[in-house]
């Protein structure tokens, strides 16, 4: 197709170039069901290399939060401010809220998996 028409993922396949898509996709943002568009990116191809080989925005987040965390356990917060142990507090809360959900989750998938087959499913 013609380069005039941007190209759009729609959900479940690749590049689709869809002549319409110019009146709701005027800043190059993605159309579909399950499409985020967080903004425009200086290298948009070196963005989706790193989520398509390294991991998704959450993925990266949970690990850099990770990180985070070890580091906070040996922080010596003696020499810190009220305010900057109150940012610490709220990140160790967000930190351990992800964590709750994670463990909850996979407790639901062990779950699921422990329940009987369906006779004659």
């Amino acid at each position: 197709m013609s380069n005039f028409y941007p190209s759009v993922h729609m959900p479940l396949s690749g590049p689709v170039n869809l002549p319409w898509t110019w009146m709701f996709n005027p800043t190059g943002s993605q159309i579909g069901l399950i499409n985020i568009s967080l903004g425009h990116s200086a290298d948009p191809t070196v963005e989706q290399r790193v989520l398509d080989e390294v991991g998704s925005y959450g993925r990266q987040i949970g690990q850099i939060g990770d990180a985070l965390g070890v580091l906070l356990k040996h922080l010596d917060r003696s020499t810190l401010t009220p305010a900057e142990r109150l940012v610490l507090e709220k990140l160790e809360d967000q930190l351990d809220r992800v964590a709750y959900i994670k463990r909850e989750r996979r407790s639901e998938i062990r779950s699921a998996r422990a329940l009987p087959e369906k006779a004659g499913a």
